[in-house]
């Protein structure tokens, strides 16, 4: 039980790193700042991958770039957990 909260709690504070870094990107925040490198430092490998295949699709040039990385990040984030959460509860029951 203790490891499935445990993985539980992962995911949710990977949810909240997401977000956080959603609402930085809408203030002026400093990058010097320690808790804005830490929350870059752990969104940038999830979030990345995503702004990869994202810029494949969207038309280059000038105008107004609408990031959907953390939506799809965070719909992909919510399928594992739920997988990995049922694997477990499966082995311990």
């Amino acid at each position: 039980m203790a490891l499935i909260r445990a993985v539980d709690l992962f995911f949710q504070f990977l949810y909240l790193m997401i977000v956080a870094r959603v609402f930085l990107s809408w203030v002026p925040a400093t990058a010097n700042s320690g808790i804005v490198r830490f929350i870059y430092q752990v969104t940038d490998p999830i979030l990345e991958p995503f702004r990869v295949l994202f810029s494949r699709f969207m038309p280059k040039g000038p105008g107004l770039y609408l990031d959907f990385s953390p939506i799809a990040a965070l719909f992909v984030l919510e399928i594992v957990r739920r997988f990995v959460l049922s694997i477990l509860i499966r082995m311990t029951f």
